[in-house]
This record gives structure tokens, C-alpha cells and sequence, in this order.
């Protein structure tokens, strides 16, 4: 028997009561892999934070992906029906329906924010998209993800040539497909654009199928709702013309623009855990870097680049009087009272 089956026994209350648990912890050791991504994230994009909202902030990142993991894997575990029916609000539902009837057909731009897993079962209602799935590590997790999964209308492809090809067909028969737009990818399926201000390696693979399908784009997060009581999908419209530009720098720089909106609304629910900047030019991976190395790269960065995203993110803590200095423990968390931004 697949030891993750425990997760369909035990409640989901029960499960978040662990994660805040593990999350507590996790802040307590400073000294571990994923705070230290963190904080290295922050450092690149946030430097108009000060250090102590920087610290409350990297406090409350920890909360939401441990949360935000815990909630996937119970996803994972349970019937698409019982995922469904955690989705309480849809928000600009008008828009992805619009999308879905596009005869282009639609691609879902789904970036590391809040608990994506938790929206598929959910997605799935509106037909069968056609996937690209790379397997994980380790013989039961992949097998547990990939049985869960399987009940999802989904057909899974692998994120190699053959996959692209399936999602392409799937697009100009006017169906649809979802994409996360925000993994490293190899030097061969990217170029390197600013995202929140920072030049790094990002992915082609979305801007090219917009660009050859004129498929719609429809951005959509689903996130935690502030009340503790279940999930609220968010559907962004992205019509942008850039987005469909030739030129892939052009359509990818205005992907990553996209994704930056929709990140900064709810800031703290994405996955900052994700070494999404390992690919800097003249720096390389700043998660190997010193501290001296990376000040002094930091230093440089902004006294010569004016970041317009760390400039909304400071803002948005101003205009919505976000006391982030006052996230000392889950209470504040549970309650969300730090999210970035209103919809």
C-alpha cells in the first residue's frame, strides 16, 4: 500500500494544524535550504522593504507553502469531488468561460501561486485539457500523484517534444491546456527577460503557443480564502498584444508582466520557496553565491534599474496599511490579514 493513501483518512483541519506546526519550526532554523531561498528572493526583489518587513513577510511565505503543499497532497489523495467542492467563490468567472469558447482554443497560464493543485479537479469540469506531467522523484510519490491525477479528465503528456506537440494539436482543435509558466527551463527553451525587475532565464514554451495558436490566454490562481473556510479562483483576462508578439523576448517579457500581477495580489501565496532566479546573467545561480557577492550584485542592480514591481510591492504595503512587522505567529496567518493587494 502507497504510504501517502494516510492523507485521505486524516481531515484537512488536521493536516493544516501540521503545516502551521512545520512552518513553526521551519522559521526557527534560519540556517535551512528554503528560508535561505527566501530570504535570497526577497533580497533581489524587495529592497524597498525594510529588513523587519522582509523578515515578517519571509514568516508568512513559510506559512502559505507549507500550507499550500499539505493542501495539494490532500488533493491528491481525494476525489475530484471533494476538491470541488472546497472552491467556495469564482471570481471574472465571464472570463475564462470566454476563454474556453475561443475556436483557437485556451491556454491556462497557472504560475506557483496558492493552491493550484487544489483548482484542476475544479478546471476539469469545463472539458479535458491536455497536460504535460514530468514525473517526481521517488517510486510512491510519483505514483500517488500520477493515481490522482489519473481520476481528472487530463491527459497527461511528457514535457518533451512530443508533449508540446499534443498540447499544440489539442489548441487548434480548440481545446485547452494548462501551463505553468514559471519553471527554470533549460538554456534551449528560454530567453532571459525581467521578472519583478530581475533579468533571468524564463520559458518560452507558452508565448510560442499563444504566438503560432492565437490561442486565449487566461490567467488563474486559487487562493486560501481569509476566513479559513476553503479556496476562491481568480481568472484573469491577459490580452495584451505583446503577449502574442513574434519576437520571444517581447512575448514572454509581457508573460512574466502577467504573472507579476497576479502575484502581487497575493503576494505572499506564491511559492518564493522556488529558486526561480538560479539563472542570472553576469551573476549565475545566487542561491551559490556569498553574501558579500550577492550584496555587492544587488548594490549594483538597483542603484542602476529603477524596479518598477519592488516599487508596487512596497506600495501595496503602504496603500493597504499591511502591518507585515506584526506577523509573530499563525494566528495572523490564519486569519490571511497579510495578503497583498485586494481583487
Amino acid at each position: 500500500m502507497n504510504p501517502y493513501h494516510i492523507f485521505k483518512v486524516v481531515p484537512l483541519s488536521v493536516l493544516q494544524m501540521l503545516a502551521r506546526f512545520v512552518a513553526w519550526v521551519i522559521i526557527k532554523i534560519p540556517s535551512l535550504s528554503i528560508m535561505r531561498t527566501i530570504q535570497i528572493n526577497m533580497a533581489l526583489i524587495t529592497h524597498t522593504l525594510s529588513e523587519q518587513q522582509k523578515r515578517a513577510l519571509t514568516k508568512d511565505i513559510i506559512y502559505h507553502q507549507c500550507l499550500t503543499s499539505i493542501e495539494s497532497i490532500k488533493s491528491w489523495a481525494m476525489p475530484p469531488e471533494w476538491s470541488i467542492a472546497q472552491i467556495r467563490d469564482v471570481h471574472n468567472k465571464d472570463i475564462l468561460l470566454e476563454g474556453l469558447a475561443n475556436p483557437n482554443g485556451m491556454l491556462a497560464i497557472v504560475p506557483h501561486l496558492g493552491t493550484w493543485e487544489m483548482m484542476n479537479a475544479w478546471l476539469n469540469q469545463f472539458g479535458a485539457p491536455t497536460i504535460m506531467y514530468k514525473p517526481v522523484d521517488g517510486k510512491f510519490a510519483n505514483e500517488f500523484i500520477l493515481q490522482g491525477r489519473a481520476r481528472l479528465n487530463a491527459t497527461l503528456v511528457p514535457t518533451d517534444g512530443s508533449g508540446v506537440k499534443a498540447v499544440f494539436k489539442t489548441l487548434k482543435q480548440g481545446g485547452f491546456s494548462i501551463v505553468l509558466p514559471d519553471h527554470v527551463p533549460e538554456p534551449s527553451g528560454g530567453v532571459v527577460v525581467p521578472f519583478f525587475g530581475i533579468k533571468t532565464l524564463t520559458s518560452t514554451l507558452a508565448s510560442k503557443l499563444a504566438s503560432k495558436t492565437k490561442c486565449a490566454l487566461v490567467g488563474l490562481s486559487c487562493i486560501r480564502r481569509t476566513d479559513g473556510r476553503g479556496f476562491d479562483i481568480y481568472c484573469y483576462k491577459l490580452d495584451d498584444p505583446a503577449l502574442y508578439d513574434r519576437n520571444a523576448e517581447v512575448a514572454t517579457h509581457a508573460l512574466n508582466q502577467a504573472m507579476e500581477r497576479m502575484i502581487t495580489d497575493n503576494y505572499s501565496h506564491y511559492m518564493w520557496g522556488y529558486r526561480r532566479f538560479k539563472r542570472i546573467p553576469n551573476l549565475g545561480n545566487p542561491y551559490r553565491k556569498d553574501k558579500e557577492t550577492l550584496a555587492a550584485f544587488i548594490q549594483s542592480h538597483h542603484s542602476n534599474v529603477s524596479s518598477r514591481s519592488a516599487s508596487d510591492i512596497n506600495d501595496s504595503v503602504r496603500n493597504n496599511n499591511v502591518k507585515i512587522d506584526n506577523v509573530k505567529n499563525d494566528s495572523t496567518v490564519k486569519s490571511d490579514n497579510t495578503k497583498f493587494g485586494n481583487h
